[in-house]
């Protein structure tokens, strides 16, 4: 019998594509978590804003309830730079689907509960998407320090 990746990988080609694909610490990510964090930012890495749904967050800053996630272009259907899958293109296509769906109803959960969203695509230039979350975190400080003075 052979690897257990033989189950549900069609070739060789695809095994190396899908291992290739790490969860966390991709290039973009890590530019933009450099960035953010030589912005003098710091923050949680990989954590679910709410422990009780299965939503991970690519950075988060809990005291002040920001969630950010930072979407591949393929898997998020990115309107500028996705491209259609040449094999399996209903499947690749229902996949991307759902996974904007979960986008959408992860931002909607986590808006009522009082979070702030930030959704970067991995093409954005990372010192310009870091300076707009150092914009929203600092906005958000700002209000809340001044209600504290009331």
């Amino acid at each position: 019998m052979g690897s257990r990746a033989e189950s549900w990988a069609s070739s060789e080609g695809t095994r190396a594509s899908m291992r290739s694909n790490r969860p966390r610490d991709t290039k973009p990510e890590l530019a933009l978590r450099r960035a953010v964090h030589a912005l003098g930012l710091r923050y949680n890495v990989a954590a679910r804003p709410l422990p009780a749904v299965r939503r991970t967050a690519d950075m988060v800053f809990p005291r002040i309830r920001v969630a950010v996630f930072l979407d591949g272009c393929f898997w998020h259907g990115c309107p500028a730079h996705h491209s259609v899958a040449k094999t399996n293109a209903d499947y690749w296509a229902e996949k991307v689907r759902r996974n904007r769906e979960r986008d959408l109803e992860t931002d909607r959960m986590l808006r009522e509960a009082g979070w702030s969203v930030i959704r970067i695509w991995e093409h954005e230039n990372p010192v310009e998407a870091a300076h707009r979350v150092a914009e929203v975190v600092r906005a958000i400080r700002a209000s809340r320090a001044f209600g504290k003075g009331r």
